[in-house]
């Protein structure tokens, strides 16, 4: 990482450096960096993460380690093609660090009631969740990896952090099926193979575990469609639709209506089934 003190992040850089303000100066780093390589698959360690998963389905940090090992192979390209758009440079230049804005819930409930900052510390507080408990999820299967200071660095952190994000613009919950969903709707907005990998595991397992009238592979599917029409969420100013309501986000982002998933979550309310105990610990 490059820092000077001073400076202005406007002037004429290198085709591969982006630059911004911050308390120390003006920072500058490489879009990618030239030790940057393109990920590779590896289906051993993935099967490995996803063994304990299934075992535990709150393993999250088994999670990333399945996402990992079956990576997004174009992010670099993706994340750098964002990143010299005049959107990207601004988003970069100007957005706080997204978790310790979305952990800031004193600063977030300023916001008006029924807003998206509104909608998202509900649901954070009722789940007990926290972006930085997030980030040290992540951390356990990666602690190994070697970050290199780059934008493509600063976009896969948004990929992370926008994970709790997602559940709040979509609407599909943290049970089982909306895990799944969530990983369904992903796969178009990041796609690693290990979305749909994990998405469909789970919703293959859930249809062979249980006995229900409740649409689960039509919610999946239709999660995967949704996904396909949203623009791309990490790409998006989220420091600007914070205030704005809640619908008038999701009307923005094109994010249609999880009907499928609503149908299941009634069906198996009138089935008296918990749709958070449908795979992992609490199934067996």
């Amino acid at each position: 990482m490059l820092r000077e003190k001073g400076g202005d992040e406007g002037e004429t850089l290198g085709p591969n450096i982006i630059a911004r303000r911050t308390s120390d100066g003006v920072e500058r780093l490489p879009i990618v960096h030239p030790d940057r390589r393109r990920p590779e698959f590896n289906f051993t360690k993935a099967w490995k993460h996803f063994s304990i998963l299934v075992k535990d389905k709150d393993r999250t940090d088994e999670l990333f380690g399945v996402l990992d090992a079956l990576p997004w192979r174009s992010v670099g390209e993706e994340a750098a093609k964002f990143i010299v758009s005049d959107l990207g440079r601004k988003i970069y230049q100007s957005e706080p660090y997204l978790p310790d804005l979305l952990d800031d819930h004193a600063y977030l409930r300023q916001m008006p009631k029924g807003s998206f900052a509104d909608a998202y510390c509900n649901f954070m507080e009722a789940e007990g969740l926290t972006a930085a408990g997030l980030i040290e999820e992540a951390n356990v299967t990666r602690k190994d990896l070697v970050k290199l200071e780059d934008g493509v660095e600063w976009y896969n952190d948004r990929l992370r952090d926008t994970h709790d994000i997602l559940h709040v613009l979509t609407g599909y919950g943290r049970d089982t099926l909306g895990e799944q969903c969530v990983l369904a709707f992903l796969f178009d907005q990041r796609p690693s193979p290990g979305h749909l990998f994990l998405g469909w595991a789970g919703t293959l397992l859930m249809k062979a575990k249980l006995k229900t009238k409740a649409p689960v592979l039509r919610a999946f599917l239709q999660a995967r469609r949704n996904g396909r029409k949203t623009q791309r969420i990490v790409e998006q100013p989220i420091h600007e639709l914070l205030a704005l309501p809640l619908e008038e986000v999701r009307r923005k982002l094109n994010i249609p209506e999880p009907t499928y998933y609503l149908e299941a979550l009634e069906t198996w309310r009138s089935e008296g089934i918990d749709p958070h105990a449908l795979l992992g610990k609490e199934a067996a």
